[in-house]
C-alpha cells in the first residue's frame, strides 16, 4: 500500500527545511518537496495538474513573501504569494481531498492588545505584508473551509535569513548593536513549528483533525532586545547589546508592539507540548554550523 504523500510549498524557507530535517523521523509518510519555481502556486491550472499527478494527502504550505519591508512597495508580488496562492491551493486541496495546513502571521494583528492574541480576537494589520496574510487566511477558509491555518511569531532556525544568525553576524563584526526594546512576542524556532504540523498530520491518522485557525509560538514573553542579550550570552560573544525604542530604527513598515500568541487552543486541541523559547534558541544554536 502507498504511504500517503505530504507536499511541502516553500520548501526551501526556514520552516520547508525544518521539515526537510524531520522527513527522516516520519517514515510512514512519502514527503514531496516544491520551490516556488517547480510549483508556482498562483497558477490553479498548474496547481491542479500537479495534484492530479500528486495525489497529496497534505498539503502544508509554507510558501510566503517575508520581505516586510519591501512588501509596502511591492504590493502586486506580496499579495500574489500570501494572498491569492492560498485562495488556489485551498482550491486545490478542497477538489482533491486533501487536508491543507497554512502557514499564517502574528502580523495580522495591530500589537495594541493589552493581552495575548488569541484566535477570536480582531484582526487588524498595519502593514502591506499583514494584509496580505489576512488575505491569505480569507481566502483559505472561503475555499477550503476544512482547513488548519497556524499564526506563527518571528520565526527563526539553523537555516535561511533571521534575527539569530544577523545578531550573531553583527555580535562577530561589532563591539556594540542597537536592538529595540518595546516590541515584545514570543519566538518561535521553526523546528518546533515543522514538528508541530506533523503531530497534527499524525494525530488525523488517528481520526482526529480539527479544522480552524490556531496560534503557535514557543512560550515565553520577551522583547527583541531579551533575545539579543540571549543569543549575545549562549553564544559567549563579547560584543555589548544596548536597548533602544522603535522609534530609533524606523523602517518602513511598522511593526506591532505587542506580538504575543495565546497558545492555549493548539495544545489543548492536539495534545501538543510547546517547548520555551529559551530552550529551543540553545537547540537551534547547537545546531548551528
Amino acid at each position: 500500500m502507498a504511504k500517503p504523500k505530504i507536499l511541502v510549498t516553500g520548501a526551501n524557507g526556514q520552516v520547508g527545511m525544518s521539515l526537510r530535517d524531520l522527513a527522516a523521523a516520519h517514515p510512514a509518510y512519502d514527503f514531496v518537496f516544491v520551490s516556488k519555481d517547480e510549483l508556482p502556486i498562483h497558477r490553479f491550472e498548474l496547481v491542479a495538474q500537479y495534484f492530479e499527478v500528486v495525489k497529496p494527502a497534505y498539503c502544508i504550505n509554507a510558501a510566503a513573501y517575508t520581505a516586510v519591508d519591501k512588501a509596502e512597495t511591492d504590493k502586486e508580488n506580496a499579495f500574489l504569494v500570501n494572498g491569492d496562492a492560498v485562495g488556489v491551493l485551498a482550491s486545490a486541496c478542497y477538489k482533491y481531498g486533501t487536508r491543507f495546513i497554512h502557514i499564517s502571521t502574528d502580523y495580522v494583528f495591530d500589537g495594541n492588545s493589552p493581552e495575548p492574541y488569541k484566535e477570536t480576537t480582531r484582526t487588524n494589520p498595519v502593514n502591506a505584508y499583514g494584509i496580505s496574510k489576512l488575505r491569505g487566511e480569507a481566502l483559505c477558509l472561503l475555499h477550503n473551509p476544512d482547513a488548519v491555518i497556524i499564526r506563527t511569531a518571528w520565526v527563526y532556525s539553523e537555516h535561511g535569513n533571521n534575527f539569530v544568525k544577523t545578531m550573531l553576524r553583527l555580535m562577530k563584526d561589532r563591539p556594540a548593536i542597537n536592538v529595540v526594546s518595546d516590541q515584545v512576542g514570543a519566538p518561535t524556532y521553526a523546528a518546533d513549528l515543522a514538528q508541530a504540523m506533523l503531530e497534527i498530520v499524525v494525530k488525523d491518522a488517528g481520526g482526529q483533525w480539527a479544522p480552524g485557525i490556531y496560534h503557535y509560538s514557543n512560550t515565553g514573553r520577551i522583547s527583541w532586545f531579551d533575545f539579543a542579550v540571549a543569543i549575545k550570552e549562549l553564544s559567549g560573544s563579547a560584543c555589548a547589546v544596548n536597548p533602544i525604542p522603535s522609534s530609533q530604527y524606523p523602517t518602513p513598515a511598522k511593526r506591532p508592539s505587542f506580538s504575543l500568541l495565546d497558545t492555549n487552543k493548539i495544545q489543548s486541541t492536539y495534545q501538543l507540548s510547546i517547548p520555551a523559547w529559551k530552550d529551543s534558541l540553545v537547540q537551534c544554536l547547537q545546531r548551528l554550523p
